[in-house]
């Protein structure tokens, strides 16, 4: 029993010793270093979570991280009071005045996507800003209120060292082509179908 248990892990070993060689070459392979464009959207939940989860690794690097909310400002969040706490290192600013079924002005919303939008170039251009997180630009360039070309245009003028994330449902096609990293999120199951409401600090 005991040598059949032996010969089992020297198997293991053997076979995963092989995996890192291969894995090893490929690394090796990999020297680029450069600011990602990366778009986060899809049904599913979690995309701007995801996005507020890369500005902790780079706050945990000593990198400033500014974050801008289009659409959302109409709660206040947990994540808010946390970045709050953090000055010299991250800022987040909501910029936008709630669901476009609650602010119910067209015109309003467009405006106020082209403050956000301006902060957001602004951002991105300075270069001590390492990150910027464009929290639910997709939405906004979805309904008409933000060309995409504008949008391509800054990202391909971005510093070289500058990573832009860019949430929310149905980004474009022609941002998805221009990103480097894309993640989608499907939804397979949300509590909201269930009568569950939005809880803090799961939604907020």
């Amino acid at each position: 029993m005991t040598t059949e248990i032996d010969n089992s892990k020297l198997r293991h070993k053997k076979k995963m010793q092989k995996i890192q060689a291969v894995k090893v070459q490929i690394l090796s392979t990999k020297t680029v270093e450069k600011g990602l464009i990366i778009v986060h959207t899809g049904a599913g939940k979690g995309k701007s979570t995801a996005a507020l989860g890369m500005a902790l690794r780079m706050m945990g690097h000593g990198m400033k991280v500014s974050i801008i909310q289009f659409i959302k400002g109409a709660m206040d969040t947990g994540e808010q009071a946390i970045f709050d706490a953090f000055p010299d290192l991250v800022e987040m600013r909501p910029m936008g005045e709630g669901f476009t079924w609650d602010t119910q002005d067209r015109q309003r919303d467009i405006e106020k996507v082209r403050e956000a939008w301006e902060a957001c170039k602004a951002r991105i251009m300075d270069p001590d800003w390492k990150m910027v997180i464009c929290d639910e630009l997709n939405i906004a360039i979805r309904y008409d209120y933000l060309p995409v070309d504008e949008v391509l245009e800054v990202l391909a003028q971005k510093p070289d060292d500058t990573h832009v994330i860019i949430t929310g449902r149905n980004a474009h096609v022609r941002l998805i082509e221009a990103a480097d990293l894309v993640t989608e999120m499907s939804l397979v199951k949300h509590p909201f179908r269930a009568g569950v409401k939005a809880q803090a600090g799961i939604e907020f």
